[in-house]
């Protein structure tokens, strides 16, 4: 089964620290963690415990990680969540594990997850969040400036189990 602190020191290296960057639709960010999507928190001064904690709690949690048996799609998968939201994540992972696309995770598409191939649906994954970037750029040309880096990202992560 996948373990989350076997991937919280690479998203929080892939998220980076404080960022203000102003074509973000999070505005003020630091390890990924918004003000929009936390506008209590005080982003400025987050630690690196607080947002390891918000992920497993908000994301890791609700995405079920836990329970795929490759460590490679949970992680490949679960940065899809934090990058781009649950059900983005959700309906990739069912389309390429050849669940129902509902945007729904239950144990149905689970199962489909478990009985897939691994490193097949591990490159399908990785595929389509390439092309969801390239949607979300086509869609909103002031995101072009976030292409390479969402690209980079996507393109880090290598199969290993």
């Amino acid at each position: 089964m996948a373990d989350f602190k076997l991937y919280l020191p690479t998203l929080l290296k892939h998220e980076g620290g404080y960022v203000n960057h102003p074509n973000d639709p999070g505005g003020e960010t630091k390890y990924g963690i918004s003000k929009r999507s936390y506008p209590k928190e005080d982003i400025k001064n987050m630690t690196m415990e607080k947002a390891g904690h918000i992920y497993y709690m908000d994301y890791w949690v609700p995405m079920q990680c836990d329970k795929f048996n490759s460590q490679s799609v949970a992680e490949i998968i679960f940065d899809h969540c934090v990058n781009a939201g649950m059900r983005s994540a959700v309906c990739i992972l069912q389309k390429c594990a050849g669940a129902v696309v509902d945007g729904h995770l239950g144990p149905k598409t689970i199962a489909a997850v478990n009985n897939a191939i691994p490193a097949v649906l591990f490159a399908l994954i990785k595929a389509e969040r390439l092309a969801y970037y390239q949607n979300l750029v086509d869609g909103r040309p002031t995101l072009q400036v976030f292409i390479n880096g969402w690209h980079n990202r996507v393109n880090s992560f290598i199969f290993t189990s």
